[in-house]
């Protein structure tokens, strides 16, 4: 009986070490974490913008394979509406919905045509909007500035009413209004509005606006939040 309880005893320390050395190992990760969190957010962000770009580079390569497969990882994140994309590669590096049912009458029918990626000629589009390419972008382009700032600065975050006038309300206005004049028909057939199209111009403006007041408001409450845990784990730990 001696003997069974030494060897429970022992099977409960090791279990208990076990445990000590996974919550160790994990105070450890975000320690890391709290020193590197923007070098991880930017890295992440210029993947997630880079992809879709990497997509119609692809296909121009005639690597079909691995560009669909990034284009259909994409396809519910973004609506990838040929007209409203940037394309590459191609005549031009973007289309009116008109040009498009021209020059690619068979692939285009309508508006919602999404599924035409483009060919040789036009060129293809990357795996999301110029809205979305811009947000992204933008969210990437003020992480680095942000990581530059913050050395000299204490950097304050916006304040949530700018934060809605910059970031939500053109964004807002100019693609809701966009989606009003093609859903609204669709829902009442009664009402009589012309399909609205915002321009490229519009979409990069207010695109970017949204991705510099997001970096803004989140940054520096994360850059504080992380700073407080990093102080709190070299308290405990010791570590540097």
């Amino acid at each position: 009986m001696e003997e069974v309880e030494r060897r429970r005893e022992t099977r409960g320390e090791q279990g208990t070490d076990g445990r000590r050395s996974l919550v160790v190992a994990a105070d450890r990760f975000i320690f890391w974490l709290s020193k590197h969190w923007l070098a991880v957010f930017n890295s992440l962000a210029f993947l997630y913008v880079g992809l879709p770009f990497l997509a119609p580079t692809l296909m121009a390569l005639g690597a079909e394979v691995p560009a669909s497969l990034i284009y259909t990882v994409y396809s519910p994140l973004c609506h990838q509406l040929p007209q409203r994309s940037w394309f590459l590669f191609g005549r031009q590096v973007s289309y009116r919905l008109p040009e498009l049912m021209e020059l690619a009458p068979t692939e285009v029918t309508d508006a919602f045509s999404n599924g035409f990626i483009g060919n040789a000629e036009l060129g293809y589009k990357v795996a999301f909007c110029q809205r979305d390419a811009a947000i992204y972008g933008a969210i990437f382009a003020f992480g680095l500035v942000f990581g530059l700032l913050r050395r000299r600065w204490d950097v304050k975050p916006l304040t949530w009413w700018a934060y809605v006038l910059i970031g939500l309300v053109p964004m807002g206005l100019d693609g809701g209004y966009q989606f009003l004049s093609y859903a609204l028909p669709l829902v009442f057939p009664r009402i009589s509005l012309q399909p609205y199209e915002t321009t490229p111009l519009m979409r990069v403006i207010t695109g970017t606006l949204f991705g510099l007041a997001t970096v803004w408001l989140a940054y520096p409450y994360l850059q504080s939040s992380m700073e407080d845990v990093r102080a709190a784990l070299e308290a405990r730990f010791g570590w540097t």
